[in-house]
């Protein structure tokens, strides 16, 4: 059994910065991403890396503001958001994946889920 624990989310000034972390345990750990879904929308996608860490992806809303990255030995994930908007204001979760395989997108994709972080902005 995988288990995904985010962490690092709160309230923060537009223009400010938060660093996501998502610590997993119990399987290896190949292709993880970070989605968000904000009230009354659907869960989106917003950035995504491949088990070595050489190919990310990341949605147009948040290309030149947030980095992802990993540390396989700690078998964690990061999401390292800067420039924050109001817009982006959502829970944030972690997803995963434990079969090796090219990096995707989509929410039905990842198989284990984190519980999600509040990210708040405020204009």
């Amino acid at each position: 059994q995988v288990q995904l624990v985010e962490s690092g989310g709160g309230l923060v000034q537009a223009g400010g910065s938060l660093r996501l972390s998502c610590a997993a345990s119990g399987r290896i750990i190949y292709n993880m991403a970070w989605f968000r879904q904000a009230p009354g929308k659907q869960r989106e996608s917003c950035a995504a890396i491949s088990w070595s860490g050489g190919n990310t992806y990341y949605a147009d809303s948040v290309k030149g503001r947030f980095t992802i990255s990993r540390d396989n030995a700690k078998n964690t994930v990061y999401l390292q958001m800067n420039s924050l908007k109001p817009e982006d204001t959502a829970v944030y979760y972690c997803a995963a994946v434990t079969t090796l395989g090219p990096l995707r997108i989509g929410a039905h994709d990842y198989h284990y889920w984190g519980q999600g972080t509040q990210v708040t902005v405020s204009s």
